[in-house]
């Protein structure tokens, strides 16, 4: 079925001409709606998780998905990558890497007798960081500098990665074995967290008939182009924020610094995400203009991760805890009109 199905997908993608038009915005739409269908063919889980794939790709963020193992994580992550013509990596991650096996290092080159850079994994557009908590801390904060400044800083000399750039990295719950936890700083850098669940029956028997998924995640065609992903990711930057909901976001997040049940409320990064996921929502959309409900839909992915329960041990994560009090200020909180 995967087949016969991918012989309609057209690989030239539509114009976008990333003005902030209605016709730019309903190219952008067509566009998106074609690339979840792509997904769609090899990934059955949860449509939603595909959703929120996108509006990171879109919002120039980067995600997490943290699951336990089997449930797809590489899985989408590898069809959004196989739906785009652009460059792709994906990096293993295991105890023993060091971080110049993903930034790159400087070796001697024997014909020239000079030092020169070779790149590691790192410098491609998608870039799937796989199991990333099972890697040393050091090795982790390796992706800082690359998921916050877009660029790699090896032996004094300043590397940029080429648009776009996308982090999306997988990991196992917390107690597992042999896993880290991430650090409060390198979580901040995620735009979302995400965590897909069990499919349910219908979608497990699908998964059963599509199996295996390697010839139908190979026979996936690309869709669109990274210069269309640009274009999309100017379309969100002309997307329209009111003031009212500027000021929402901001009391949202100070709530969080305030509220007695956090040891650790948002930061002003969080604010700039939150804001950033609702304008990409919305031109999932083919709204030009944010509406309270994406800021409202957007609270628990961008958030969770980015504040502290009370007495919550380190390392470990409460996201049902941590839920509850985000879902208790914003139901306490007046939406703008």
């Amino acid at each position: 079925m995967a087949r016969s199905e991918q012989s309609s997908v057209h690989t030239s993608p539509p114009n976008v001409n990333g003005t902030g038009s209605r016709a730019g915005l309903d190219a952008a739409a067509g566009l998106v709606e074609r690339l979840r269908a792509n997904i769609a063919r090899v990934f059955l889980g949860n449509p939603r998780a595909v959703d929120r794939l996108l509006c990171c790709l879109l919002a120039r963020g980067h995600v997490l998905i943290e699951d336990v193992p089997g449930v797809g994580k590489t899985l989408l992550a590898h069809a959004l990558a196989r739906s785009i013509n652009c460059g792709f990596s994906r990096i293993q991650l295991t105890p023993d890497m060091l971080p110049a096996d993903i930034v790159g290092t400087t070796v001697l080159s024997r014909q020239t007798q000079a030092f020169e850079f070779v790149r590691g994994p790192l410098f491609a557009n998608i870039v799937l960081a796989d199991e990333i908590n099972r890697t040393p801390p050091r090795t982790q904060t390796a992706l800082l500098e690359a998921m916050n400044e877009g660029s790699v800083t090896v032996d004094g000399r300043t590397h940029r990665l080429e648009p776009p750039f996308m982090v999306v990295a997988t990991q196992n719950p917390s107690g597992f074995d042999g896993t880290y936890p991430l650090p409060e700083n390198q979580l901040d850098r995620f735009l979302m967290r995400l965590s897909l669940g069990y499919p349910t029956a219908d979608e497990e028997a699908r998964v059963l008939d599509l199996r295996p998924a390697d010839h139908a995640l190979a026979g996936l065609l690309p869709i669109m182009d990274s210069q269309s992903v640009l274009a999309l990711q100017v379309e969100v930057d002309h997307a329209r924020l009111d003031r009212s909901l500027a000021d929402y976001i901001v009391s949202l997040a100070a709530e969080t610094r305030r509220s007695p049940e956090l040891s650790l409320g948002m930061s002003p990064r969080g604010s700039l995400a939150l804001a950033q996921a609702a304008r990409a929502t919305a031109v999932l959309h083919g709204r030009d203009y944010v509406i309270p409900d994406d800021i409202v839909d957007n609270i628990i992915p961008v958030c969770s991760h980015r504040v502290i329960a009370r007495d919550t041990i380190s390392g470990s994560t409460d996201d049902g805890q941590v839920s509850a009090v985000l879902r208790e200020i914003t139901d306490a909180l007046p939406v703008p009109g």
